[in-house]
């Protein structure tokens, strides 16, 4: 396995020309359908399950990019973003545990709070501020370190990653090809920066059972619910 810090050169040293006609291979252009703002049936990708309901939107985020929908929207920081659900467990007082992202927030019904439906048709109320892992769906770069959504490979080497999306397949001109290429590189990179600060900054928090506290751990240090270091 290779080191973050390895992935990460790797990922500096992608080319953005390759990363484009990957894309530009298969083609993409978003229908605005909604499908990677809102919740899915359990079990997606799979065999969904109708007994198990419907699983919430599940969008990482860094901690600058939470601040920036802070200041886009003027919303308090759980507002804007929750702790990751992997590595917590349902305790007498809620969710408890560590984790080690940030997602963005959901409303009641699993949706993204950012994504509005108008006349039937789906918009993102912050898409000038919106994150790097929105700004690059369907798409993903297959490094250690970095978020890998399930998808096919685009290209030969296995890079270039597509999740399942009606918008693939679309004519995309060549300057939109380049243009989210270079923001899935920056994506690529971010990410691997992003590992590296958590994994050196991480001192193990002491939790308590049933204490419905959450700890949640970014390149910044441990945080509480709220986006405030821990002392």
């Amino acid at each position: 396995m290779q080191s973050l810090e390895a992935e990460l050169e790797r990922a500096r040293d992608l080319d953005v020309g390759e990363l484009a006609d990957a894309i530009e291979s298969i083609g993409f252009e978003c229908t605005r359908c909604g499908a990677c703002c809102t919740a899915h049936e359990a079990g997606h990708g799979a065999e969904p399950d109708p007994d198990e309901g419907r699983e919430e939107h599940t969008a990482t985020v860094f901690p600058d990019e939470v601040r920036t929908l802070q200041e886009a929207t003027d919303r308090d920081w759980r507002d804007v973003a929750r702790p990751m659900p992997y590595g917590l467990t349902e305790g007498e007082n809620g969710l408890e545990g560590e984790t080690f992202e940030w997602a963005l927030r959901t409303d009641p019904c699993g949706d993204c709070v950012f994504y509005e439906v108008e006349g039937g048709v789906g918009a993102c109320t912050v898409h000038e501020d919106r994150p790097l892992i929105c700004r690059t769906y369907p798409f993903s770069v297959a490094l250690e370190g970095t978020s890998q959504p399930m998808g096919e490979a685009v290209d030969e080497d296995g890079i270039v990653r597509a999740h399942e999306c009606e918008g693939l397949g679309r004519d995309i001109s060549r300057e939109d090809a380049e243009d989210l290429a270079r923001t899935l590189k920056e994506r690529a990179v971010r990410e691997l920066e992003e590992a590296i600060g958590v994994r050196d900054e991480y001192e193990p928090a002491r939790v308590e059972s049933n204490s419905g506290e959450v700890v949640v751990h970014d390149s910044e240090g441990a945080k509480g619910v709220d986006g405030r270091p821990l002392e």
